[in-house]
Formats: C-alpha cells, sequence, structure tokens
C-alpha cells in the first residue's frame, strides 16, 4: 500500500498498559467511527506496514486504545510511539455539497464572485488556528482563509471551490 492511497488517521502517542497497549491519538471529528477496525497501516522507516488488531476501544473522546496482534509487551509498544497511522482512502465516507476531505481538494482551482478564477489549491495548511488553502498563480503563493461564510460551493464534478472573499484580500496578492 502506498502513502498516496491512504489518508492519516492518527498518531501513536503512548503506551497504555504493560502488556503492550497503546493509545492512538485519532485526527478526526469522528473517532467513534474507527473503534472497530480490523487492521491499520502504521508508517515505518517510510514504509506502510499493515497491523491487525486485537480489540480497541474509545478512551478520552480522541484516543482508540488498541491492543495490535504480535505486540504484547512495553519494548515491542516502544518501537511504535510516535507512528502515524494511515487507512486506504476507500475507507472515508463520501461527503457531499460544501463538507470536503482536505485531501480531495488539492489541485482545485478556486474561484473567487467577483475576481473569477484566481489560482490553483496545492496544499492546505492546518496547523494554524484558522485553516489556509495554499494556493499557487504564477510565481505568486496566496493563503486564503477556509472560513464557512466565504465557502460558496465545493464543484466537485467542474473540479472547483467557489467562494466569496471579503474584497482586497485577493487583489492584495495580485
Amino acid at each position: 500500500m502506498q502513502k498516496e492511497d491512504c489518508f492519516y488517521l492518527g498518531k501513536i502517542a503512548k503506551k497504555f498498559s504493560f502488556k503492550g497497549e497503546v493509545l492512538v491519538y485519532l485526527d478526526t471529528d469522528e473517532p467513534e467511527l474507527y473503534q472497530n477496525m480490523e487492521s491499520v497501516f502504521v508508517e515505518c522507516n517510510k514504509n506502510l506496514v499493515p497491523y491487525f488488531i486485537l480489540n480497541s476501544s474509545l478512551h478520552k473522546n480522541d484516543f482508540l486504545r488498541v491492543q495490535f496482534e504480535d505486540v504484547f509487551n512495553e519494548d515491542e509498544a516502544d518501537k511504535l510511539i510516535g507512528s502515524s497511522i494511515y487507512l486506504p482512502l476507500t475507507m472515508l465516507q463520501k461527503l457531499e455539497g460544501n463538507k470536503f476531505y482536505f485531501h480531495e481538494v488539492i489541485g482545485f482551482e478556486i474561484e473567487d464572485l467577483r475576481v473569477g478564477i484566481f489560482g490553483k489549491i496545492v496544499s492546505i495548511n492546518d496547523t494554524v488556528a484558522q485553516p489556509l488553502f495554499e494556493v499557487i498563480n504564477g510565481e505568486i503563493e496566496m493563503l486564503i482563509p477556509m472560513i464557512d461564510q466565504f465557502l460558496i460551493k465545493i464543484d466537485r464534478e467542474n473540479k472547483k471551490v467557489i467562494m466569496d472573499l471579503p474584497e482586497g484580500l485577493v487583489e492584495m496578492y495580485l
């Protein structure tokens, strides 16, 4: 399985017990969807390795307590701490309307109602308080806030994100 065929689910945060159980931080708004998985891909040395789950349960909202097959002591669990967890893209629920997964809109054109098409989304910066579309227009890089009130439509058919941005925001870059 290749990383581009998967989505990031979370990270193995810490050990939970001396029996090799770990706590996985789930980077999702709906952690309950992932409590009965059979397996996950764990990133080890830049490769995705399948790990089968014996049992799992939700722990304090955003964590999943997991007992992996073949991980039965603290030393084995220690080797997994800090590793990213992935699932195949096919396991994502289809979203409709203006809801979207960040990876889904990469490569989409971005359009403002007044300015028109002004660039292509190359990535999303979600490391800041307000997630931002990172947009390229030729040599110009732009950061456009992902605010629900600005978002008019996700046009999946034409690969466009249509927004009604404050006057001057796009012009400031161009």
